[in-house]
């Protein structure tokens, strides 16, 4: 498996060598290169080489940061915007240091290297944001002089193969855990036995999140003498990087709210009354399909999503799974301010308190023994007693046993 999806990201290098929600706060952003916006103009003059390598070196309070995004933005309720949010809290202890959104339209692996390979001379710090910047490598050992911080891939090298750079620190997340907690969670609070999880491509992190979820699900029917269906539309199936069939329910983009929307009303009418939803913007279609449905409730996804599901005086989020992007790119910054940056790459899950779920009161509809059930499975996830499956990690949702 590994082989093929070396060869699956060697095909994506290759071309990119030759080619080259609705929450929170919302910042002006470009389409592939910085145009004329409030954040733009707030940016200093690009600093010279060696000033950048001071940068990295002996460290700098005053960075210029551009963080690089999917077709959803920065104010995607999600994925994009918990990493907008490190940035934010950075800035807020630097404020001589600037960010600016740049959006990269048509999610392309090729054209999210090329928007980075356009700014980089501008930039100090740039923070990629997705599987589809893994091709960064080339741009990154081109300019040593700054710093990125790649979240959700490792870079690869020109055979696609995972390598390490000294300026890309690189994270990834065990979303598989957060989507156990989430299956778990849609299991033990089902009224119709039946519940789902919705996913926008089928990148290795969204893989993750739905193996996570279906071996929360198969977890809670053993341990609970439960029997929850998990249900999938064929038509909307996902297919991963290595082009295996993985099922689920894939919307096929990050940003297409209004099939989001089409996939929630066709789970909803084959009696899901749960879904679990990690696709970016689309997954405000979900929530909307939700809203309009009588007891159906929605779990939110990396970050907590419970002010998205407002409606009138109820709510349909019933919690969120969480990955705790914004505290780790934060912290990443922090080591480039002070100097102690160093490229390297990490995987984070509950062992760093950087996978889990919300429980907190007012922030979560879930009852006191599915809490209950829910934190003493954290504990044994946290220890490795229980190892979810996931896209790449040898374990597939029919193999995950329950011990």
């Amino acid at each position: 498996m590994k082989k093929a999806l070396s060869l699956a990201i060697a095909a994506v290098l290759a071309f990119s060598l030759t080619a080259c929600g609705n929450s929170g706060s919302t910042a002006p952003e470009s389409s592939a290169a910085p145009e004329s916006s409030a954040a733009a103009e707030s940016v200093a003059e690009p600093e010279s080489s060696e000033a950048a390598a001071e940068t990295t070196e002996a460290g700098n309070d005053a960075l210029k940061i551009a963080i690089v995004s999917s077709p959803s933005g920065v104010d995607d309720g999600s994925f994009n915007e918990d990493n907008y949010n490190g940035i934010l809290s950075f800035i807020g202890k630097h404020p001589s240091s600037t960010v600016t959104p740049v959006k990269e339209p048509t999610g392309d692996t090729a054209a999210a290297v090329q928007a980075v390979a356009d700014i980089v001379a501008d930039y100090d710090v740039i923070v990629c944001c997705g599987f589809q910047f893994a091709g960064i490598t080339q741009v990154a050992q081109d300019n040593p002089d700054v710093a990125f911080i790649l979240v959700d891939a490792f870079p690869a090298d020109a055979e696609g193969q995972d390598t390490e750079v000294e300026n890309i620190y690189a994270m990834q997340f065990k979303e598989q855990e957060s989507g156990f907690f989430a299956g778990m969670a849609a299991a033990l609070e089902t009224k119709s036995n039946k519940v789902a999880v919705v996913n926008g491509i089928a990148y290795p992190s969204n893989v993750n999140y739905q193996y996570g979820f279906e071996c929360g699900v198969k977890y809670v029917n053993e341990t609970d003498g439960k029997s929850v269906e998990i249900v999938e539309l064929p038509s909307y199936a996902g297919t991963d990087v290595t082009g295996v069939n993985v099922g689920g329910n894939y919307i096929g983009s990050f940003a297409d709210a209004a099939t989001g929307k089409v996939v929630g009303n066709a789970l909803i009418d084959e009696g899901v009354d749960i879904m679990f939803v990690a696709a970016g913007d689309s997954g405000n279609g979900v929530f909307t399909a939700a809203k309009e449905a009588e007891g159906v409730y929605v779990i939110g996804c990396d970050v907590d999503q419970y002010d998205d599901g407002a409606n009138g005086d109820a709510n349909v989020i019933l919690t969120s799974g969480l990955k705790v992007m914004s505290t780790n790119v934060d912290k990443a910054l922090e080591t480039i301010a002070d100097g102690s940056f160093a490229g390297g790459n990490v995987t984070l899950g509950a062992d760093t308190d950087s996978t889990g779920y919300v429980s907190a009161s007012g922030r979560c509809q879930l009852s006191a023994d599915t809490i209950t059930k829910l934190d003493a499975a954290y504990e044994k996830v946290k220890a490795g007693d229980i190892v979810p499956a996931a896209n790449f990690n040898g374990i597939t949702p029919d193999d995950f046993t329950v011990e």
